[in-house]
């Protein structure tokens, strides 16, 4: 049984971190990989996803100017656009995997534990000083009558041909952003909500206001439904609810995603998990000395993105090398949607502390500022909210809703006052950066 420094299964953001760092040293490392080499986010996910959100955006901001300057929309062409995305990450997986190899050892196939200590891949048995989780999360399918004629992001983000009907089952990040991608394509989309809103991690305006905007473009909503079945009549699906049915094509599954454990065999270990994932301490231990986690497949309140499982990677690469003793913690964390228009925020949620007297909250509608105008971009709205004059948190729905929120990340993370800003940082004009100074007053 060989046995190494750091065994690391998976390979996404999280793992590929840690390859990259460990190939830095003379560690002996096994990377183990039993789906895509480079994992979700750049193959099915956020690398993809954001590539054809260019192509979407514009072609959705040339309609929103019709008539202000622009007479003739952009089109966008699905299979032209989808070819030019298969010939950029099609080889993705194999360039991933051959940058792992030239430093580590790899075995690609799923990884599943005997015991605390020992993992078995294809037939062999490994053991290392730190085994480290990184398996991610994988999409949760409806378990219904018709299931099989679901598709995952995956499926849609290779498709081919765009069919005429799309349905959506889910309203969270996934199904609003390629619900927004296929529209901008031409396809009638209809979006099936379980529940009476959209993104709860934003506030309540701003989910109704991307509703609104979404519907304008001919997007339906099916609020406070239930999928119970899928049915087929020759090339026609209709998917049941009770709300009624809904005929289409195509039907994208996007309620969710769970950690991807199954083919660990956890239960062969003492390692302690929940519905959320693996859990950890403060090192990114489990609960068995020498087996750490990272990435999405453990189970915290930060929410599941590639910066923060990239973050975990390089915490624990500097813990397991000695270059740090303390717990992590993390930095404040920016989040968006990449819908049309994006909707994005970090730090503390608007409508968490509405009646709370030690928080004053701030909305700043930004369509009369000239580059909005010229945009046609009656929609943006920046909210910030401050306690004890310190800015503790920002939100915001518009055409350029991340780009705007990263400006107030730092002020937020560093605890930078209004007064230091002014004095140290004099942004662009006139972007959205020229008017923080005056937003933080």
């Amino acid at each position: 049984m060989k046995k190494y420094d750091e065994i690391l299964i998976g390979s996404g953001p999280a793992a590929y971190k840690m390859s990259n760092l460990l190939a830095k040293t003379t560690h002996q490392v096994l990377v183990i990989e039993g789906f895509e080499f480079g994992g979700t986010c750049p193959n099915y996910g956020c690398e993809p996803k954001i590539f054809l959100e260019g192509a979407a955006r514009t072609v959705l901001q040339s309609q929103q100017l019709l008539g202000k300057g622009i007479s003739q929309p952009a089109k966008l062409d699905w299979q032209t656009l989808m070819q030019t995305k298969l010939e950029r990450f099609n080889s993705w997986p194999d360039e991933t995997r051959a940058i792992i190899k030239k430093s580590h050892d790899v075995e690609a196939g799923y990884a599943h534990f005997i015991d605390d200590k020992t993992v078995s891949v294809n037939g062999r048995q490994y053991q290392a000083d730190h085994i480290i989780i990184a398996t991610g999360q994988t999409p949760n399918i409806l378990d219904i009558p018709g299931k099989e004629y679901l598709h995952t992001n995956y499926d849609l983000l290779s498709l081919k041909e765009l069919p005429a009907r799309v349905a959506v089952i889910g309203a969270g990040f996934v199904g609003l952003e390629l619900a927004t991608l296929v529209a901008a394509a031409g396809a009638d989309v209809t979006m099936i909500v379980h529940s009476d809103r959209v993104l709860r991690g934003f506030t309540r305006g701003e989910d109704k206001a991307l509703v609104d905007a979404m519907q304008k473009r001919g997007i339906k909503f099916v609020f406070n439904a239930n999928t119970q079945k899928i049915s087929q009549c020759k090339k026609e699906l209709t998917v049941t609810t009770d709300q009624g049915d809904i005929k289409t094509d195509y039907i994208l599954n996007a309620i969710g995603r769970h950690p991807n454990i199954e083919k660990l065999a956890l239960d062969n270990t003492n390692i302690k998990y929940d519905r959320h994932g693996i859990k950890v301490d403060d090192h990114m231990m489990t609960s068995v000395e020498g087996v750490y986690a990272i990435g999405d497949v453990v189970s915290r309140k930060q929410p599941k993105l590639t910066p923060v499982a990239e973050f975990e990677g390089q915490y624990l690469f500097n813990y397991l090398t000695g270059k740090t003793t303390q717990q992590i913690a993390y930095p404040t964390i920016g989040q968006a949607a990449f819908t049309f228009p994006e909707v994005a925020k970090a730090g503390v949620n608007p409508d968490d502390v509405a009646n709370d007297p030690q928080y004053r909250v701030k909305r700043i509608p930004l369509k009369y500022g000239s580059l909005y105008a010229g945009q046609n971009d009656q929609i943006s709205t920046l909210t910030l909210v401050f306690k004890d004059q310190q800015l503790v948190g920002a939100s915001e729905i518009g055409d350029y809703a991340a780009d705007d929120i990263n400006n107030f990340i730092p002020i937020i993370g560093l605890q930078i006052d209004s007064n230091e800003y002014r004095q140290k940082v004099m942004a662009i004009y006139p972007t959205l950066g020229d008017k923080v100074a005056g937003a933080l007053l």
